[in-house]
């Protein structure tokens, strides 16, 4: 539920006021329904929740039609998931994906520094599979598990230090940078 939390609470954010529709719409041309399993269902049960927690305002200007603004609470909300998905590595990556999805939120230092947290958790998670590798006797089958663990962490530190040295290389435009869509509403709307 917090990929699909942020990737709605981050739609409605980006446009400044959406409707269910167009978040979806949003979403599953990005392929959220893939790499975050994202579903029309969880979008609109996002979007209730997130009235009910007080992260999002509805209002019914339209006849039929709900929209839906981001309150203080609610970037509260968005500003604190999208800093965990980036700093805390997760056994699935569904939760990094949708960060990134929203990385022209944060200003560069501000990503780089939640990157630097993350390469250095993950670090310690190889460091952890390493000695488990080593260490491991019966069944000896489980020794793949660990096999697994430190491929996925030696994968995971080598993107990581790739995606920082591209940020600080001046890859993609970030908050507070001109040209951002990482403020909110500003997203353009479409036709």
């Amino acid at each position: 539920m917090s990929a699909t939390r942020l990737l709605v609470l981050g739609v409605v954010r980006g446009y400044g006021r959406a409707h269910g529709y167009l978040i979806g719409s949003d979403l599953m041309s990005w392929g959220a329904d893939t790499w975050a399993n994202v579903k029309w269902g969880s979008i609109y049960h996002a979007l209730k929740q997130g009235v009910k927690a007080g992260f999002l305002r509805e209002d019914w200007t339209v006849p039929g039609r709900t929209d839906y603004e981001l309150t203080e609470r609610g970037e509260a909300e968005f500003q604190r998931l999208l800093a965990d998905s980036m700093r805390k590595p997760e056994p699935r990556p569904d939760m990094l994906a949708a960060g990134l999805a929203m990385l022209p939120a944060m200003t560069r230092s501000q990503a780089v520094s939640l990157l630097e947290i993350r390469l250095s958790a993950v670090e310690t998670i190889r460091k952890a599979a390493d000695a488990q590798l080593a260490g491991w006797r019966e069944p000896p089958h489980v020794r793949e598990l660990y096999r697994l663990r430190v491929a996925n962490a030696v994968e995971d530190i080598a993107w990581t230090r790739g995606l920082i040295e591209r940020l600080n290389a001046g890859q993609y435009v970030m908050a507070g940078e001109p040209g951002t869509v990482g403020k909110p509403g500003s997203w353009p709307h479409p036709g």
